[in-house]
C-alpha cells in the first residue's frame, strides 16, 4: 500500500471536482503562478489515491507544469458502483479520456500512471493517443505482476468478497512490518474504507492477468518515459529496463527508491519527470 507523506495538499493545489462526460472525479489541481508549460494528469496505483502525488505537486508547479492527480472510479473520494463491470479496464481507460477532455488542454496532456495506474493509462492511449503529448509509466510493467503479488491480490480479493472493509483493514495491518504499522494509520484507514471493494477486486484481477501490450504501445509512436526505483517487488527492475528498450523509451531509475518513487524520493522523481517533459 502506498503511504503518502501527508493527505494535506500544498498551497499551490486545491481539491476540487472534475466534471466530465462520464461523471465527476475528485482531483487535486495544482496550478503554477504563471502560464503553464503543460498539463500533467496523474493516475494512482492499486489501493492508492490522488494523495500519492502530493509531494510532487510543488516541484512540478515550480517548474511551470499544471499537475492534476485524480481518484479513479471507486477510489477514495470518487464515487463508484457495486457492479464489477463498472471497473473493467476499458471502462477505466474511457474515464481517463473523459478526464483529459475535461481539462481542456491545448497541445496535449502528459499522462502519468503509477503501477496499476500505468496500465490504465496505457489502455487509454491505446484507445486514443491523440489527446496525449506523452506517457510516463511509473513502476508499471509490461504485463501481469510477479507471482508473489498475484497471490497477494488473490488473497485480498477473496477476503473482500466475504469480509467488511474494516475487518480486512485490521487483518492487513496485523501483517504489516512494525515500522509501517505505526505510520499514517488513521488517514490511511479512512482512505481504505472509502474505496469500493468491487473496484479493488476487479482491478486486482487485472493486475494478475494483464497481457503484454508493449508492441501495441510502441506502434502508437507516443513518447514514453519508464521511471522506477532501483528496486521493485511488483515488477523486477530488469523487466522494466527491457520494456523501456522495446518501447524505445526514456528510462530513469531513482536511486534509493522502491515501488513508489513518488512518495519515497519525490525530489529526484519530480526532477526526472520535468527533464523528460522539457525535452519533448
Amino acid at each position: 500500500m502506498s503511504r503518502p507523506p501527508t493527505f494535506v495538499p500544498p498551497p499551490c493545489a486545491r481539491p476540487r471536482t472534475l466534471r466530465t462526460a462520464r461523471g465527476d472525479f475528485a482531483v487535486l489541481d495544482a496550478v503554477p503562478d504563471r502560464d503553464p508549460r503543460g498539463t500533467v494528469l496523474m493516475l494512482p496505483g492499486y489501493t492508492g489515491s490522488k494523495e500519492d502525488f502530493i509531494a510532487l505537486l510543488e516541484p512540478l508547479t515550480a517548474a511551470g507544469y499544471r499537475a492534476v492527480s485524480v481518484d479513479g472510479r471507486g477510489q477514495y473520494e470518487t464515487e463508484g458502483t457495486d457492479r464489477p463491470e463498472t471497473y473493467a479496464q476499458e471502462e477505466l481507460a474511457r474515464d481517463v479520456l473523459a478526464q483529459t477532455a475535461a481539462l481542456g488542454t491545448a497541445g496535449g496532456v502528459d499522462l502519468l500512471g503509477h503501477s496499476l495506474g500505468g496500465q490504465i493509462a496505457r489502455a487509454a492511449v491505446l484507445l486514443d493517443r491523440v489527446p496525449f503529448r506523452s506517457l510516463t509509466l511509473m513502476s508499471s510493467g509490461p504485463a501481469e505482476v510477479v507471482e508473489a503479488q498475484q497471490i497477494k491480490v488473490k488473497i485480498l480479493g477473496d477476503a473482500l468478497a466475504t469480509m467488511t472493509m474494516d475487518d480486512v483493514w485490521a487483518a492487513m495491518r496485523a501483517f504489516d512490518p512494525p515500522a509501517e504499522a505505526e505510520t499514517g494509520g488513521e488517514e490511511l484507514r479512512r482512505r481504505w474504507l472509502r474505496n469500493r471493494p468491487e473496484q479493488l477486486i476487479a482491478t486486482g484481477r487485472q493486475l494478475a492477468t494483464e497481457p503484454d501490450r508493449v508492441a501495441e504501445l510502441a506502434a502508437t509512436g507516443l513518447p514514453v518515459h519508464v521511471i522506477s526505483g532501483e528496486s521493485d517487488d511488483v515488477w523486477p527492475v530488469p523487466l522494466l529496463d527491457a520494456m523501456a528498450g522495446r518501447l524505445g523509451a526514456h528510462r530513469t531509475r531513482i536511486a534509493g527508491a522502491e515501488h513508489s518513487p513518488n512518495t519515497g524520493r519525490p525530489g529526484p522523481t519530480a526532477a526526472a519527470l520535468v527533464a523528460f517533459w522539457d525535452g519533448l
